[in-house]
């Protein structure tokens, strides 16, 4: 009789068991997994720009750029994170002008002279504007006929000063920029 009752209480205790269900455990979500992902995967003007490049000349880190293009013109903006400003922009387009047309149609009265930079090349900042600081821009015209400008609009509050020193250090991050590459 025993050897009739064991089986018996042995099942009924496991369908005891399984009876109840058990509340579920809350996992904690996954960590983000953040990658660190180069400007030139954007492509356009943004395949001739390197994010470390970038902080090592103007002492920002960037790590989000976009890519357009329209014709012979390519162009990339790059920020940090979330952040509108401050913003670097890199635009590039094809001309065949040449070095006077450069100088009498391009260069900016205000405008500095920066050496060793393409055929002809110039420095300079204008002041705030409505919703941004001052911008400091470094324009040049190519040694293969690409007329490029790199600019840095800063936050609404920055001094015209700070801007002019991002300037200096755009002219030598400009001489990094191979424009031959688009």
């Amino acid at each position: 009789m025993r050897s009739r009752i064991l089986p018996v209480v042995a099942a009924a205790l496991l369908t005891a068991g399984c009876s109840t269900e058990r509340e579920p455990v809350e996992v904690p979500p996954p960590a983000p997994i953040a990658l660190d992902v180069a400007a030139a995967s954007s492509g356009g003007a943004c395949r001739l720009l390197d994010f470390a490049v970038i902080e090592q000349h103007v002492k920002v880190r960037l790590d989000v750029a976009a890519a357009s293009e329209r014709g012979d013109t390519h162009t990339c903006v790059t920020r940090a994170g979330e952040a509108t400003l401050p913003e670097l922009t890199l635009t590039v387009t094809e001309t065949s002008m040449d070095k006077a047309t450069f100088a009498a149609d391009v260069v900016p009265d205000s405008a500095g002279k920066v050496s060793g930079l393409g055929q002809q090349a110039y420095r300079r900042t204008t002041g705030a504007a409505d919703g941004h600081g001052p911008v400091a821009e470094v324009g040049w015209l190519s040694t293969e006929g690409r007329l490029a400008v790199l600019s840095w609009t800063t936050a609404k509050g920055t001094a015209k000063s700070a801007a002019e020193k991002v300037a200096v250090q755009l002219a030598a991050l400009a001489k990094k920029v191979n424009t031959r590459a688009l």
